[in-house]
């Protein structure tokens, strides 16, 4: 089902051959990439066949599979989000494919941050794995993390000042 939310943006029509689909799950984006005639190619973690579960995250491996779009969509929404077309010129449609058919059924790293699904997808269209979902995580991380050590460095200065003898 295509996204109605009217806080996105619309949706850019039928998939078309190497565009890269935004999967909107209850607490995340899954990506994948459109082949064709319906079908998508996407990350799986081993062991499951679908990736409708917010355990796919804490996985280290994933198995590229090529499933019909809307087995993997199910019941939530998608849309079409060539997204970084702005900035990353997208390599030609037939070697977005054939870098995606050699790659089927193979097993890969999979890192929330580092080499997640969108990653993959967008590595097979322009080349470089980018991930804006993982590079808001990576901020979210390490503004907790600059928090974290801003109020520990408060409480060693309070602890300091009230050892001192004088």
């Amino acid at each position: 089902m295509a996204s109605n939310d009217p806080d996105l943006p619309e949706p850019s029509g039928d998939p078309q051959p190497g565009d890269l689909i935004e999967i909107f799950r209850p607490a995340y984006q899954h990506w994948a990439l459109y082949l064709g005639d319906g079908y998508i190619i996407n990350l799986t973690p081993v062991g499951q066949l679908e990736t409708r579960y917010i355990t796919s995250i804490f996985s280290s491996k994933a198995v590229v599979r090529m499933q019909l779009l809307k087995e993997v969509v199910g019941s939530d929404s998608y849309r079409v989000n060539n997204k970084y077309d702005h900035s990353h010129t997208p390599l030609p449609i037939y070697e977005i494919i054939q870098r995606a058919q050699v790659l089927i059924d193979q097993e890969v790293s999979y890192d929330l941050l580092g080499s997640n699904c969108e990653h993959f997808v967008t590595l097979l269209r322009y080349g470089e794995g980018v991930s804006e979902q993982a590079t808001r995580a990576i901020g979210a991380i390490s503004l907790v993390t600059a928090a974290a050590s801003a109020f520990s460095m408060l409480g060693l200065i309070n602890a300091r000042s009230r050892n001192r003898p004088f």
